[in-house]
Formats: C-alpha cells, sequence, structure tokens
C-alpha cells in the first residue's frame, strides 16, 4: 500500500528526500507492507560521485528517508535521527533499479530501526542502522 505522510501536500514541504516538489531532490515514494517500508528508486547522474557511480551519502540518505518515516507513518510524530551508522558492501549504480526496506523496534522515545538496499537481483548493496528520537510536540 502507497504511503500518506502526513504532510504531504503541503505547501512548505521540500524534503529533500521525498517531496515531489523538490526539483533537486530524490523525491522517494514509500510503500507500506506489514512491519516494513519500502522505497524503489532508481537514480541518474545528478547523484553520482565516481562515474557511474551513486555516492554514498545518498545511500545514506534513502536509508535515512526510509527508516525515519517508517516511524513517521506507525508513531504519527516526526523523529529526528541522533546516530547512524552505514555499511557499504557493493555499488549503488546509476541508472539501476534498487530497494531500500526499513524496519524499527518500538518501545519508547528512542527508536532503534534497520535499513538495507537491495539490487534487482535482491544481493544486498548497503545497509544502515539508526536510533531516532521521537518529536511528539511536533507536527
Amino acid at each position: 500500500m502507497t504511503a500518506v505522510l502526513p504532510w504531504s501536500g503541503r505547501a512548505d514541504h521540500h524534503c529533500f528526500g521525498c517531496s515531489p516538489a523538490n526539483p533537486g531532490g530524490l523525491r522517494l515514494e514509500f510503500t507500506e507492507d506489514g512491519d516494513t517500508l519500502t522505497a524503489e528508486f532508481t537514480l541518474d547522474k545528478h547523484f553520482e560521485s565516481y562515474p557511474g557511480v551513486v555516492h554514498g551519502g545518498i545511500t545514506a540518505v534513502i536509508c535515512d528517508e526510509t527508516m525515519g518515516n517508517l516511524i513517521v507513518l506507525r508513531q504519527g510524530v516526526p523523529a529526528l535521527t541522533t546516530s547512524m551508522r552505514n555499511r557499504y558492501i557493493g555499488v549503488v549504480s546509476v541508472g539501476r533499479p534498487y530497494r531500500c526496506v526499513a524496519r524499527a523496534t518500538f518501545g519508547g522515545d528512542l527508536v532503534p530501526a534497520e535499513a538495507e538496499i537491495l539490487d534487482a537481483r535482491g544481493q544486498l548493496v548497503a545497509t544502515a542502522t539508526a536510533t531516532y528520537k521521537m518529536q511528539r510536540s511536533a507536527l
């Protein structure tokens, strides 16, 4: 099921990761499936580092966006990243399809989460683990 974020449609929503109104952004769209949130993406040369290779910082943003928005959708409040660790296993190539899948464990204001990026064959190319602090007074 396609996920609808609480700020979708707001005129001031220009998130680099997920706003369709940000012309320089990633424009990620999310799909909910049970306890996971998924973003499928194919990136162009605007996001590369070495020729044909997506910048590692961009893959980190994709993991962060997917994990953080999972928390937003499940808890109804924004969640700020307090720490994040990335592991790069393979290359994320320009022009090829990938899928980021995120999971989180709920039980307090600090939420641990994890994400993985898989290529079209289902091969793992990157992972991330993070902790988020829910912002109950925001939104």
